[in-house]
């Protein structure tokens, strides 16, 4: 792994993990789907303008449509969608303890669905991360965690996973920029119907609901997962997916320093253990080095 591929892998992965804190932010002021929908829109739209003028095209092939759509409805409707209707409820660093365990859920799907083959170190790794899990959100919802909103959260990285699965097909063939704008617009308008139909659209504006919506658009939405693609198309999936293993780390660290979480010895136990966990099955699946 170079050098430039390091700086990305931590890059996507500070950027991912700072999307639960700034989410948190919007929801106190304006209905969660709504804000959602809009932000799509309109990074879905800078994302195929900026396409345009790099020169790509929206002529995809039949594999990167088929993922494309696939991504933005599970990754951009269901992920983003529950977790942002969750965070109503939980804090910002619950949710990205139980969305960082995207590559171990993607493991256990690969074993489970389409007969992969778990090394003893990816099993160790499963069997430590989802332990870690355990762990920190047990003591939460002991003191208090709702169970709804940790529920929504779960379902979310289930789409996150089936999301993931199919993003091979996405990031390949090129017209990067414009695969993630598409997918953008696409959960845009996944979101707008439920919101219309569900929500109360009364939004509270602030000078932290404009600061959050500006920077969860253009920075985790629009840089992050074109970032990501990149990484993908650099270093492959599976090395990409080993700077999963900063998201607890990134996503615990953030929400504290900026909206005061308090964090316990569970906690960081928990994290460090999920960490080791995400690691370990991600380094099973490297391939040998020469």
């Amino acid at each position: 792994m170079d050098f430039k591929a390091l700086l990305m892998g931590l890059a996507f992965a500070f950027m991912w993990s700072s999307a639960f804190t700034s989410a948190r932010m919007i929801v106190v002021d304006a209905p969660p789907l709504l804000s959602l929908s809009a932000r799509f829109l309109v990074s879905g739209l800078i994302g195929v303008a900026l396409a345009r003028l790099m020169g790509e095209t929206w002529r995809l092939t039949r594999a990167q449509w088929r993922a494309t759509i696939i991504f933005g409805i599970c990754q951009n409707g269901a992920y983003l969608g529950l977790n942002f209707i969750a965070m109503q409820w939980i804090e910002a660093s619950a949710a990205a303890i139980i969305a960082s365990t995207l590559p171990l859920m993607v493991a256990l799907a690969g074993f489970v669905f389409f007969g992969d083959r778990l090394k003893p170190l990816a099993i160790a790794g499963l069997v430590a991360g989802f332990g870690g899990v355990i762990l920190i959100m047990g003591a939460r919802l002991g003191s208090g965690l709702d169970p709804l909103g940790t529920a929504l959260c779960v379902l979310a990285a289930m789409a996150l996973t089936v999301a993931t699965l199919a993003l091979r097909g996405a990031s390949s063939g090129g017209n990067v920029m414009m695969v993630v704008g598409l997918q953008m617009l696409i959960g845009s308008v996944v979101l707008i119907g439920p919101s219309l139909a569900f929500e109360t659209l009364s939004v509270t504006l602030t000078p932290r609901l404009i600061l959050a919506f500006l920077y969860t658009t253009l920075v985790p939405g629009l840089a992050a997962t074109w970032v990501w693609f990149k990484l993908v198309q650099r270093i492959g999936t599976v090395r990409g997916a080993t700077f999963h293993f900063l998201n607890p780390f990134f996503g615990v660290a953030i929400a504290a320093a900026l909206l005061g979480e308090t964090l316990g010895v569970v906690d960081i136990i928990g994290v460090a253990i999920i960490m080791a966990g995400i690691l370990a099955v991600q380094l099973s699946k490297a391939p040998p080095a020469r």
